[in-house]
């Protein structure tokens, strides 16, 4: 098996934040998912498992933070062109996000993000591969 990720996110309502990530066009494994949490498939090694707030609340004993004022992660997201990074954030906004901060692009880099229905900060980003050095 490969590594995979599952990153844990708390929502406020399960049915709206699903409704907004298929509106990406992202599907649910149905498998892990129910009416308290949901399997958000980004790749088949990266999921979101999106869990309403008194579920996230049972893996940890810290506060759930406000995401009107704070913030504990940037999700990132890579895609394979400048394109592929406007029609995502040119969808999320359509189906209510809001804007995070002003498009970034240096030149072989492009990056655009948005605030989800519950303030989490998505970043989409595109790098030209021909940029990239491996050792």
């Amino acid at each position: 098996m490969s590594r995979q990720i599952f990153v844990n996110l708390p929502v406020k309502d399960l049915k709206k934040s699903m409704a907004f990530f298929t509106s990406l066009g992202y599907k649910f494994n149905p498998q892990f998912t129910d009416e308290r949490a949901a399997c958000l498939v980004i790749s088949e090694n990266i999921y979101f498992m999106l869990l309403l707030e008194q579920v996230f609340n049972t893996f940890t004993p810290k506060r759930i933070i406000d995401t009107s004022t704070e913030v504990e992660v940037i999700n990132c997201l890579m895609v394979e062109s400048r394109k592929e990074v406007d029609e995502q954030v040119d969808k999320a906004f359509k189906a209510g996000a809001k804007k995070s901060r002003d498009p970034e692009d240096l030149g072989f880099m492009y990056s655009r993000s948005f605030e989800d229905l519950d303030g989490h900060i998505w970043e989409v980003g595109y790098m030209d591969p021909n940029h990239i050095v491996t050792t």
